[in-house]
């Protein structure tokens, strides 16, 4: 018995990688993601070694796994993946307090987020 296998949610043409429990707040992440969105892979990991963002290295971190489930898991041509989808989600938030004055508190919020990445291979050019 036992359930059925799911089907494989991404072409066979595509790889996926995933960071979770990000600390630092998606707005913030999405603007790193901007930047490599629709670039070749090369090219994306250049953009992030040199980015002055402090998340941009576990987006690249993130960005190299997923090249590895391209070439090791989908036997993919590494030279011509490139960045198809980066989402940016919402995860967790811990919430702190500190005091303030006359006796208030006042709440801190410390966001975390979800970082999803899906490479493609780019079809030959004829």
């Amino acid at each position: 018995m036992g359930k059925p296998a799911l089907e494989r949610p991404l072409g066979d043409d595509e790889a996926m990688a995933t960071a979770r429990n990000l600390r630092i707040s998606p707005r913030k992440l999405n603007l790193v993601a901007q930047l490599i969105r629709g670039k070749l892979c090369e090219r994306a990991l250049a953009e992030l070694a040199f980015s002055r963002k402090r998340i941009a290295g576990d987006v690249r971190k993130a960005l190299q796994s997923a090249i590895a489930n391209a070439e090791n898991n989908h036997q993919l041509d590494v030279d011509r993946l490139y960045v198809a989808e980066a989402t940016v989600g919402k995860a967790l938030v811990m919430k702190r307090f500190t005091p303030r004055a006359r006796g208030r508190a006042a709440r801190i919020e410390k966001p975390f987020s979800h970082l999803r990445l899906v490479l493609r291979e780019r079809a030959e050019v004829e």
